[in-house]
């Protein structure tokens, strides 16, 4: 039995005790999607059967139309017990994602300190280093004895959102230096914090773009980030987990972009009709309406269709081809220019490359179907003419394909933004162009 369908039983069955020992083995993450399959008022029994701590870590899990649910619901205390349990960017988070008259029940549910914290955090802008840090975390003295630093962990370790990296400050909370938990727990109680922390610090300032911070956790195989002010004073930590939240989010949004529709943080079914026809259709009518070039080179050449027929057939194939050669070399790109495997300062490696490629897979194309023309239609000019423009309309696509990225990344643009539907669109008008001048000149039209 499924463990949706076992909780939904035990729900009405009421077999509560049942049900709350079931839970209590269960992850929060786990947790957390059984909910998303309950209606509201089994999310809300469920809910109340977890602990406190529980509770709290599902909450984070949750999707946020699940969250509102709950918090319409729940009663004054059990909200403040949930926001106790949440670290402060998760509840940044949340406030950030919720109507205004939930935000209002948030904010009236935490003490006053953490909501000065949260109306600083909240200034920062979006998608800066800023907007997704902690501002919980472990800091020492240098002065300070490793018995008496791991005494601090323990008394602050509960509310810290990581203990496996502490940072080492002055009396003016300036970074000087960075310690981690496997290095406390193998120095002498007796050493000072000063003799085995690292001061070659890897930090990043409150307003870097959050993706390369999280290209920074991949790059040097961090756990946790120091994020510094101006004056180099630690004022939060960003953690892996928020790392990959982020990379996950561009990735999406790479995904949207590469696909011609405008980025939405909402999820699939919680945006509406119009607003998915909304994000979609400006780029469609983009291309559609850049269609209309093609059609027009197409008309020019009404007497060469008259003359040789035979022509049109290979005009879907030539269009094809080229495309598709344009968005490998395009996706290729992309995803070199993302991961940072590609610099701008590499374009005429990258553009050389890419020639010697078309070349050995433009000549490799037109063999195979020189020689399928040939046999089929007993034409040597037809053969040749259709398999010269292949190779030229290969060599052009794939030169489109990794100098159009590159030249997004350097106006400082997205460069999934010149992927598939945009170079296809542009190869299209390319290729024809090149087929009919070189049918001309083989056939003599």
């Amino acid at each position: 039995m499924e463990i949706e369908e076992m909780i939904e039983n035990l729900i009405k069955e009421k077999k509560y005790t049942e049900l709350k020992a079931q839970l209590k083995e269960m992850k929060s993450a786990d947790v957390s999607a059984v909910l998303d399959t309950l209606n509201k008022e089994e999310a809300v029994i469920v809910f109340r059967l977890l602990s406190k701590e529980k509770a709290g870590m599902t909450f984070s899990y949750m999707e946020t139309d699940m969250r509102e649910k709950l918090i319409q619901n729940l009663t004054d205390a059990e909200l403040k017990n949930i926001l106790d349990e949440l670290f402060m960017d998760d509840t940044v988070d949340l406030i950030e994602e919720m109507p205004s008259n939930a935000v209002t029940r948030i904010l009236k549910s935490v003490n006053r300190n953490d909501r000065k914290i949260i109306n600083e955090l909240l200034k920062y802008p979006d998608d800066s280093a800023g907007s997704i840090m902690t501002t919980e975390f472990i800091d020492f003295k240098e002065n300070m004895t490793i018995e008496q630093a791991l005494e601090r962990i323990r008394k602050i370790g509960t509310d810290s959102e990581t203990i496996y990296t502490c940072y080492v400050l002055d009396k003016n909370r300036v970074l000087q230096g960075i310690v981690s938990i496997k290095e406390l727990l193998l120095a002498k109680e007796d050493s000072l914090i000063s003799d085995i922390m690292e001061t070659n610090i890897i930090s990043v300032n409150t307003l870097e773009d959050q993706e390369e911070v999280a290209k920074k956790f991949d790059k040097y195989d961090l756990y946790a980030l120091p994020v510094v002010d101006n004056e180099n004073r630690l004022v939060g930590i960003v953690t892996v987990d928020d790392a990959i939240n982020v990379l996950q989010d561009e990735v999406e949004e790479d995904f949207e972009k590469m696909a011609a529709m405008q980025p939405t943080e909402d999820g699939y079914f919680e945006t509406s009709v119009f607003k998915h026809a909304k994000n979609r259709i400006v780029w469609l009518l983009v291309l559609m309406l850049s269609s209309a070039i093609t059609g027009g080179i197409i008309t020019n050449y009404e007497n060469a269709f008259a003359a040789i027929p035979i022509l049109v057939a290979f005009i879907p194939m030539i269009m094809d081809t080229g495309g598709n050669c344009g968005s490998q070399s395009s996706t290729l790109i992309i995803r070199g220019l993302a991961t940072d495997e590609l610099e701008l300062k590499d374009v005429f490696k990258i553009f050389w490359k890419e020639i010697r490629i078309a070349v050995v897979v433009g000549i490799t194309l037109t063999i195979v179907n020189g020689l399928r023309i040939f046999v089929q239609y007993k034409n040597l000019q037809l053969a040749i003419t259709v398999g010269l423009s292949i190779t030229v309309t290969v060599i052009l696509s794939k030169s489109i394909g990794c100098l159009l990225p590159l030249l997004a990344k350097k106006l400082k643009l997205d460069p999934a933004i010149m992927a598939a539907p945009l170079i296809t669109t542009i190869v299209d008008i390319l290729s024809i162009l090149v087929y009919f001048q070189i049918a001309t000149a083989i056939m003599g039209l």
